[in-house]
Formats: C-alpha cells, sequence, structure tokens
C-alpha cells in the first residue's frame, strides 16, 4: 500500500464534484463575463432599494449605529425589510464566502452546486447531476429575477435544494451529514430574506417528506426516519434561532403591514386576514400560459419585446415610409406577450429537454416519490393560476396558514422549476443502471416523446389558425389597426418558431435517450451531449430577457440617481419636512427616498393603515392628508423637467389641536379624516380613550408654541410651551412597537390620532419630547442569533473533521483491497 494509491482512490472519487464546482464557475463567469471587466448589473429593484435605503446606510456610516426606522420612505416604516444589519446572524459570513464569484454570476453558480448536490444525494450518478445542475441553474426565471434586481429571491432559491438534500440524507438515516447540510442550508435560505420563496420551498420538502415516510413505514424503516427527523427539528430550530431577530420582527411587523388583517369592514369578500385576494392574485398565471415552460414565446415572452429588422411590425412599417431609425426604435420596444398578466418580464421558461425528461420521470421512476414530485408540481401550477382557478386559490387564501402573506402567486411556479429537472433526471438513473427493461424504457421514451413533442408539433400547427394572439391592453395603445394586425402576425410567428426549436430539442434528447437505453451511447458521451442540448436550448432563450447591455460602470450602480433642480432646491431646504413626487409613480418608485424624505416609496411591506391612507387619500391628491404628513414640496413635472412646488399650507413637524373627535372604529376614523381641518382637529379611536381621561379640548393661549427640534431616523424630539395641557399631533406614523415617548426624560404615553399619526396630551409648561425608536426584543433576538449561528458552526467544524477521518479510513481499507 502507497500514498500514492490513496491519494489516486481519494482523486477519483473527488473528480467529479471538482468538475462540477470548476464548471459550475467556468459557465457563470461566462454567462455573466462583462463582471470580470469590473461591470457592475444595473437592476431597477436593487435601485429602488439603494433609494429606500440610502437614509439608513448614509446614518450608518456617520454613527457607527443602526437604525430600526426608516423616516425617508412612506412617510416612515420599519426598516427590518429595507436594511438592518442582524449582528448576531454569523452565518451572514458563510453566505459572503459562497458567494465569493459576487452576483450575479454567484448566484447562478450557487444555484447549480446546490442542485447538484441534491441529485447526488439522490442517487444520481455525479456525471449525469452535473448536467442537472446547469439545467436547473439555467431556469430562464431566475436570469429575469437577477435583471431585474430580485437578489433576495434568487439567493433563496439557490438554497433550496440544499436544504432538501439534508433532509433526504437525515431521513434516510445519515444523520450527522444531514443535520450539518439542513442546518446550514435552511439557515442560509432563511438569512436570504425572502420568506415566500423558503415557504414554498417547505411544499416541496412535505411533499417528499411524506412520499420517505411511506416508503419507511412500507420497508419497516420507522425507526430510521423517526431519528431523522428528529435530528432535522433540532437542525430546523437552529437555522431559525440563527435568524431569529430577522424572523421575529418580520413576524412582528407583518401583522401590522399591507401582509396583515385590515381592521376596516369593507370589502370583506376581497379580505383575508393578509393581503387582499385581488391583490395577492394580481399577477396570475394564465392556464395555457403555463405551456410557456415548454414553448417559450407561446405568449409573446415579453411585455417589451425587441422584434428586430425582420419582423412583420419592422417591415411594415418602412413599406409605409418612416424612416428607417424610427422603424428600429418602435421594432425595439413592443408589447409582444398577450397573456392575462398586467404585464411581464418573461416565461417561466423551464426548457424543452427538461419538460421532456420530467414527463419520461413520470414513467420510469419507481416508489411514491414519483407521485410526490409529480402532485405537488401539479399544485404549483394551478395555485400559480390565482384568479383564474379561484376555487382551489379562495381555499389556499382562506384557510391555509401563512398563504395569504404572499403577492404574486405566479411565483409559486419556482416548485415546478425544482420538481420538474429533479424527476427528469432522477429518471436518467433507470436508464443508466436502473431497473427497468428495455421494453420498459423504450415504451416510456415513445410516452414522453409522444406527448412533449406532440404539444409542440400542435402549437406549430395548429396554433397560428386557432389562437387570436389579442391582448387585453392591445386596444388602450391606441395604435392604428394596422400596426396592431402586423403585431398580432408577430406573436404568431414568435409562437411557430419556438414550437419548432422546442420540438427540436425534444426530439434531439429523445434520440440521445434512444442510444443510451440500447447501449449504444455510453454514459460520458451521452452526459457531454445532453450538457450541451441543455445549454443550447437554454441560453439563448436567457439572453432574450438577461444579456450583457444591463452591465454598466460600478460607479453608476453606486450612485444610480442624478439629482435634478428640484432636488437640488428643495435639498437647500434644512427645515424639516416631506415631499411628494409626481414625476414618477410615487407609491411604486423609492427614488425620491434617495435624496428626500418622501410621502411615497417601493415596499411590499409597507404599513397596512399607510396603505389604506394611500388609497383613500393620497392616490387622489388629498391636500388635507398631504398637509398633515407635513408635505412642504411637491415635485411635478415642467417644460425644462422637474419643478419643485412650495406648499404653504403643509401642517409642519408638529401642531397643537384646539379640539378633538372621538370615533369608534376605523372605518370612522378614516372617514373623518376627509372632513376635518387637520390643523385644528384631531381624529382619535376610543381605544385611546383612557389616555384622553381629564383632559378638555380647549383653544390654547395664543403664546403657546410646540417645534422641532431634531431629527434622526430612530430619534425625533421637540420643545413647546404651553400655559394649559394641550392636544399635541406629531406628523409622524404611529408604531407602538419600538417607539418610546418621553417628557424631559420620563417616559410618558402616546397614542395614535388622524389614521395615522402619534398624538399626546402634554402638561403644562416648558418642556422636552422625545421619541426613540428602541423594540424590546432587539437584544434578545441578537442574544438567541449568536448562539444559534455557534452551534451550526461547531456542528460544521465537528462534521468536517469526522468526515476526513472517516474518509482516510476507506481510502486506506480500499488500498489494502
Amino acid at each position: 500500500m502507497s500514498i500514492a494509491m490513496i491519494t489516486r482512490t481519494t482523486l477519483s472519487r473527488l473528480l467529479p464534484h471538482v468538475a462540477a464546482v470548476l464548471l459550475y464557475a467556468a459557465i457563470a463567469l461566462a454567462y455573466f463575463y462583462p463582471q470580470l471587466q469590473g461591470k457592475r448589473l444595473s437592476q431597477h429593484d436593487i435601485n429602488m432599494w439603494r433609494g429606500s435605503a440610502q437614509e439608513l446606510l448614509d446614518y450608518r456610516e456617520q454613527t457607527g449605529e443602526q437604525s430600526l426606522w426608516c423616516g425617508s420612505m412612506f412617510s416612515g416604516m420599519p426598516a427590518y425589510l429595507i436594511s438592518v444589519r442582524y449582528e448576531g446572524e454569523l452565518m451572514r459570513y458563510v453566505d459572503r464566502l459562497l458567494n465569493f464569484m459576487q452576483r450575479p454570476a454567484s448566484s447562478i453558480f450557487l444555484a447549480m452546486l446546490g442542485f447538484y448536490l441534491l441529485l447526488v444525494v439522490m442517487g444520481v450518478n455525479p456525471w449525469i447531476a452535473i448536467v442537472g445542475g446547469v439545467a436547473y441553474g439555467f431556469s430562464t426565471y431566475y436570469f429575469i429575477i437577477i435583471g431585474a434586481g430580485h437578489n433576495a429571491k434568487m439567493n433563496a432559491i439557490a438554497y433550496i435544494a440544499p436544504t432538501i438534500a439534508g433532509m433526504v440524507l437525515a431521513l434516510r438515516g445519515q444523520l450527522l451529514s444531514g443535520f450539518v447540510v439542513f442546518a446550514v442550508a435552511l439557515s442560509l435560505n432563511i438569512g436570504a430574506n425572502h420568506p415566500q420563496i423558503s415557504y414554498y420551498g417547505l411544499f416541496v420538502m412535505a411533499a417528499m417528506a411524506l412520499a420517505m415516510l411511506y416508503d419507511a413505514f412500507k420497508g419497516r424503516a420507522m425507526s430510521t426516519f423517526a431519528r431523522g427527523a428528529g435530528v432535522l427539528i433540532v437542525a430546523g430550530l437552529l437555522a431559525v434561532g440563527a435568524n431569529f431577530s430577522r424572523l421575529w420582527f418580520i413576524y412582528d411587523s407583518g401583522k401590522d403591514s399591507i401582509r396583515g388583517k385590515s381592521e376596516l369592514t369593507s370589502e370583506l369578500g376581497n379580505r383575508t386576514s393578509g393581503l387582499d385576494k385581488d391583490y395577492a392574485m394580481q399577477w396570475s398565471y394564465g392556464k395555457m400560459e403555463t405551456f410557456n415552460m415548454l414553448i417559450p414565446n407561446l405568449m409573446g415572452g415579453s411585455s417589451s419585446t425587441d422584434l428586430g429588422t425582420k419582423s412583420h411590425t419592422y417591415r411594415f412599417l418602412r413599406s409605409k415610409g418612416v424612416p428607417n431609425n424610427q422603424c428600429l426604435a418602435f421594432a425595439g420596444n413592443m408589447p409582444t406577450y398577450w397573456g392575462p398578466q398586467p404585464m411581464t418580464s418573461g416565461p417561466v421558461y423551464v426548457g424543452a429537454v427538461v419538460v421532456f425528461l420530467f414527463v419520461l420521470g413520470l414513467f420510469v421512476v419507481r416508489g411514491p416519490l414519483r407521485w410526490a414530485l409529480a402532485a405537488v408540481t401539479l399544485l404549483g401550477i394551478m395555485l400559480a393560476w390565482g384568479h383564474n382557478f379561484l376555487p382551489l386559490s379562495n381555499l389556499f387564501l382562506d384557510y391555509f396558514p401563512g398563504y395569504n402573506k404572499f403577492r404574486a402567486v405566479s411565483m409559486i411556479l419556482y416548485i415546478a422549476e425544482l420538481t420538474m429537472p429533479l424527476l427528469g433526471f432522477m429518471a436518467l438513473k433507470e436508464v443508466f443502471g436502473g431497473s427497468s427493461t428495455r421494453p420498459q424504457l423504450m415504451r416510456a421514451l415513445k410516452w414522453a416523446l409522444g406527448i412533449t413533442g406532440g404539444v409542440c408539433l400542435a402549437f406549430g400547427l395548429l396554433g397560428g389558425g386557432v389562437l387570436d394572439f389579442e391582448a387585453a391592453h392591445d386596444a388602450a395603445m391606441g395604435l392604428p389597426a394596422e400596426i396592431l394586425d402586423t403585431l398580432r402576425t408577430d406573436r404568431r410567428a414568435m409562437l411557430r418558431a419556438d414550437a419548432f426549436r422546442s420540438l427540436a430539442f425534444v426530439g434531439a434528447a429523445a434520440v440521445m435517450l434512444y442510444f443510451g437505453a440500447i447501449g449504444k451511447l455510453k454514459l460520458r458521451p451521452f452526459v457531454l451531449l445532453l450538457g450541451l442540448a441543455v445549454l443550447l436550448d437554454m441560453w439563448p432563450v436567457n439572453k432574450r430577457y438577461m444579456d450583457n447591455s444591463q452591465f454598466v460602470p460600478a460607479s453608476k450602480v453606486a450612485q444610480p440617481f442624478t439629482p435634478s433642480a428640484a432636488d437640488k432646491q428643495i435639498l437647500a431646504d434644512k427645515s424639516y419636512f416631506r415631499v411628494f413626487n409626481l414625476t414618477v409613480s410615487p407609491f411604486n418608485d423609492a427614488s425620491t427616498s434617495y435624496y428626500h424624505k418622501s410621502i411615497g416609496g417601493y415596499h411590499g411591506a409597507k404599513l397596512r393603515r399607510y396603505q389604506e391612507l394611500i388609497d383613500r387619500y393620497l392616490s387622489k391628491f388629498h391636500m388635507g392628508t398631504l398637509n398633515m404628513l407635513n408635505t412642504k414640496y411637491i415635485i411635478q413635472r415642467g417644460e425644462q423637467g422637474p419643478v419643485a412646488q412650495l406648499n404653504p399650507e403643509a401642517n409642519g413637524p408638529v401642531w397643537f389641536a384646539d379640539s378633538l373627535l372621538v370615533v369608534g372604529s376605523a372605518n370612522e376614523e378614516l372617514e373623518c379624516l376627509g372632513q376635518i381641518d387637520t390643523k385644528i382637529t384631531a381624529v382619535v379611536d376610543s381605544r385611546f380613550a383612557e389616555l384622553l381621561n381629564g383632559y378638555t379640548p380647549t383653544p390654547g393661549a395664543t403664546s403657546d408654541t410646540i417645534a422641532f427640534e431634531c431629527y434622526a431616523p430612530n430619534r425625533v424630539s421637540y420643545t413647546y410651551s404651553a400655559q394649559q395641557p394641550r392636544l399635541a399631533v406629531f406628523s409622524e406614523i404611529y408604531y407602538p412597537k419600538g417607539w418610546r415617548a418621553t417628557v424631559d426624560g420620563q417616559p410618558a404615553e402616546h397614542f395614535r390620532a388622524n389614521y395615522v399619526l402619534r398624538a399626546m396630551v402634554l402638561p403644562a409648561g416648558e418642556h422636552r419630547v422625545e421619541f426613540s425608536f428602541e423594540p424590546s426584543m432587539w437584544n434578545v433576538g441578537c442574544t438567541v442569533d449568536y448562539a444559534s449561528s455557534i452551534a451550526i458552526l461547531l456542528a460544521v467544524a465537528g462534521a468536517l473533521a469526522y468526515g476526513a477521518v472517516r474518509w482516510r479510513r476507506r481510502d486506506i481499507a480500499e488500498a489494502i483491497k
């Protein structure tokens, strides 16, 4: 026995794993090669995040502290889902290590590697699993969300597959490795800060766990399953514990956000204990649209498509004598999407090869796992239909725990993006070394080819004559009928071209599998050809929606917004106020928050009451509510660009109210807000009546004054002088879960007024009032984060040491043989 023999044994076992890492890194960097040139990806949602978080980032840099409240967006809101550094989350350093290539390349790299791990754990040959990782990581939806800037979502997606791998290991009796992989991957997934993806991942894990439970029961291995389940519970608790602060504050603040229950009693049929149904289902996938998982341009692809010079639209315009530059501009931004969603950046294209393999898996994979994966895939697809399949959607929105907390139900198609390649590449295990006979494989191959190829052929041959290619928004565009006709002709051509394109890839995959099944194509050549087919299938489609043109110099990403003349004018005013920007979509854009404290913003979990204020008043430009929010400037469009218009009627940061109106419900409170002069009268809910005991509202002396003193995101103070107790209304958002009030340093009670603002009954005299944001659970949460993170890291270190010893012993034993 020699060291060289042991080394060769080790290397041969490590070779496919090393190859996977190197190949995935090369593919990811090749796709995003401008990243190697020092460029950065310009992403809309990241720019919006930068706008919303700038105040918090500046405060952190200037003071070394962090604020848990953001005052620059929606007049103020919790910062937990904007930019908070949870110091006890040590697993974030692991995430940084794994993202060594930096995003966006690292996002696809981790997605491919995580899925490779899952396939290997499922018993798939490592060389086949390498191709499976590419097929999963190159799902078109991932590139679309990367282009949009949904980095947290993509990071969460990358850690779902290894989380499932850890679960499978533990339930099959590999307790130590299962514990470590599950705890690490789940903690990273939660830390990615996209609860919706984590929630959908639970659907897949539950389906697979039930299938494995059935197998354990049939195989009399319940004790193994029970031990594994126990290990997973402990690992899961540690993963949750490592992110306890994040999860707690998301949960706690969520109850007061648009994802929590409204106190209003209007539109009860549309209400849930979370999001309103119409909002939750606004982005619902069409039933026929589902076939774009197989045919990418089935429904026209994107809401904005460059049709090019070969399109019917371009040629028609040229035939009418339109200048070439205008033709190029017009045809370069056409709304080719004609599906039922309001708009889309592209299809959830899983890949023709992957869909073919998935259908094959339905026929050749044995055991309950096949049915579990098929069932959860179908469930995800039907839930993605949203308002196009109301019986199921309403059932889940009304009764399934947590489901109504999330919007854009089409996102649940992620389940299919995971399960389809999983079952598909498990099918290849049957082709190369499985228990299926050749006749069984041939029969399954015919069915898979007939189903997937038949669908492609049907759309290619018949779709153009059967479908109308009309979108609901076509008429609203105001285009001449001739242009609309050419647009629909282009949509028809796009469907036909991609239908035959997918048919070609299905046919190519079927030929490869045929020769592989009869032994004419060995494993290594098959892997190379299949990998090439997957890349040729996915790469060009992905480039339609995420290409190199989105890369810009790093400096532009670091400062995405340039101040306008209006911004500079407003910035010269050093008083304390808010800005309402009408040159953008004010409640769907955070660029204003980059420089100012904004009435609007961009966030999926704004406070529920503030959203109701938007719906009832702010969206209708109701000056009374804008004034009480201290809107000193309104930015409007001018001939030379944005113009800052001074609003002299703004109430200011704080004022004394001379009269009081106590109401008995949220409905009355919101209704009365539009009927009062907020400079004089305050509306208060009767639940705060105790805090008004002994106070009689009367006009105060003319010498009574109250003034703003200083501001920080998590602290604001005032001084006042009053000859008698006075009711003060502060133009700050009421949020009792952390805001503490003091008068001259002594704790004092405050309450809600005018539906969203803070108010206090202040004693007579000259005093100083201060509000500070200090959530009571913050320090407790940090302690739990630290302890759980350290426990996971210690477990990893122990597992690595134990694994190294076992690996070497096994190599020595094999060398002796």
